[in-house]
């Protein structure tokens, strides 16, 4: 057996990786030449690769380390966990004490009348389970031809053949015969790439109102729900006008459309309360969970679902379900982080701490030549990069370009700053401190002005006509 404390040398540890490992997301071929960086330790938001590099993660992983790394309590619980009750499932009548636990934990977080919980394995996964519950919601309910579902452009929403397709990404669509019918698109709220001559306020109202105008155009007895994220996460960020979350709400229900807030990057802290959907003032009637529920700790999602849906699909057998749904030893972990966040206030922490912090430190990014604007909603935030901030323009290069060369200055400078075409995004930890975020600050600069020197000598700070 390989050791993994005592390891083999970066360029033999990439050589295997390359052999055998298929990474997500990834032109592996690609991967394979270049060689991946190995991560082997990490510590509160601190990565050490096989070189001894330390990297300051500001994406929490993949938006979830929401503790941060290495908390001793959540290895103690698991392993107490595993000891006791290594794994059970919840068919056939049965549950287990993590299940039930966590389950009133989630019902006694989660805002108005969402007290019932559908445990999966993933956002991916709960969002699958979401998919199929609104319809047979409406089919028990007498209107099996309420079934179709609207989602947005550019929206992430897992990377299943459903859970793909509700999601709005062109690339994916592109491979795998997506969307499934059934799934319709309109406009994102991106007021900074889309909204034109349009003040913010009417952009986010034009928007929402997009949503009205499928509704009539498919027939509002067909239309079974509506998905968002509050603020869409892997889209880049894109925190919505004021105004359009409101008018989603208000038009979801004069025409009797369910409301599914995807709260996989927005919930458990990430935009200072509890979940994104307070943050916007809305009340949905599922809300899907993963990433921050367990910090990422382990692999663990779920639906929380209102009363009156959990009526109507319990008084019929939902089938449904996966061999992990609520496996007992993500619940226990999960438990042991929301009692963390709750007994350490880690509210508190965001709103008072942490998010000042990180808006001192955007503004100051924000007078970069190359940055054109910052979008931030609690501790998640983008940089949109231009080459003319003024009129909002976009880059002649591809789009990605500017932000990939970005990202490798980035990945050169010890931090981990993600692109989405020309934006460069963050979702750091949630235990970061304002010390943390000055080096992140540093370090960001230092990237922004290396990728500023290199569009100088390529010729590549031009506008697209």
């Amino acid at each position: 057996m390989p050791t993994f404390t005592n390891h083999l040398p970066t360029a033999e540890l990439q050589a295997l990786d390359a052999a055998h490992h298929m990474h997500p997301f990834t032109t592996n071929a690609d991967l394979a030449a270049k060689g991946v960086r190995v991560i082997t330790r990490a510590k509160g938001v601190f990565l050490t690769d096989s070189d001894g590099n330390e990297i300051l993660d500001a994406m929490a992983g993949l938006w979830c380390v929401n503790l941060g790394y290495g908390r001793p309590e959540m290895g103690q619980v698991a392993m107490r966990q595993m000891n006791e009750l290594p794994y059970y499932n919840t068919f056939f009548q049965t549950t287990h004490l993590p299940g039930i636990a966590l389950a009133k934990q989630l019902a006694d977080l989660a805002p108005g009348s969402l007290n019932h919980v559908f445990f999966a394995g993933s956002g991916s996964e709960a969002n699958d389970t979401n998919l199929r519950m609104v319809r047979v919601y409406w089919a028990q309910k007498g209107r099996p031809e309420k079934s179709h579902v609207i989602s947005r452009m550019n929206a992430y929403h897992g990377s299943s053949v459903g859970s793909g397709s509700l999601g709005g990404m062109t690339p994916m669509h592109e491979q795998g015969g997506l969307p499934i019918p059934g799934i319709h698109h309109i406009g994102q709220p991106d007021w900074w790439a889309e909204g034109g001559d349009q003040t913010p306020e009417e952009f986010g109202l034009a928007r929402a109102q997009e949503l009205e105008a499928k509704i009539l155009e498919l027939g509002a007895e067909k239309v079974a729900a509506f998905i968002g994220e509050p603020v869409q996460g892997a889209g880049g960020v894109i925190v919505p006008p004021a105004t359009y979350w409101p008018e989603i709400q208000r038009i979801c229900k004069k025409y009797d459309v369910l409301l599914i807030a995807d709260e996989v990057i927005c919930g458990f802290g990430r935009t200072g309360n509890w979940f994104g959907s307070e943050t916007m003032g809305i009340t949905p009637d599922i809300m899907t969970i993963a990433k921050g529920l367990s910090s990422g700790y382990a692999p663990i999602g779920g639906s929380i679902v209102s009363d009156e849906i959990a009526e109507v699909i319990g008084a019929c057998e939902f089938n449904h379900g996966y061999t992990y749904s609520g496996h007992p030893v993500c619940a226990a972990v999960a438990l042991e982080n929301l009692r963390i966040m709750q007994e350490e206030d880690l509210l508190s922490h965001i709103r008072d701490v942490a998010i000042p912090a990180l808006k001192t430190a955007l503004d100051g990014l924000g007078d970069h030549p190359l940055v054109g604007g910052v979008n931030i909603s609690g501790l998640m935030a983008s940089i949109q990069l231009t080459p003319h901030k003024e009129s909002r323009a976009k880059f002649a290069a591809e789009g990605g370009a500017v932000g990939y060369i970005c990202r490798e200055h980035c990945f050169a400078n010890n931090l981990v700053m993600r692109h989405v075409g020309d934006r460069m995004i963050i979702s750091p930890p949630l235990v970061i401190t304002p010390e943390e975020i000055d080096i992140f600050a540093k370090r960001a600069k230092q990237a922004l002005d290396a990728t500023y020197a290199d569009l100088k000598e390529k010729e590549m700070l031009k506008a697209a006509s």
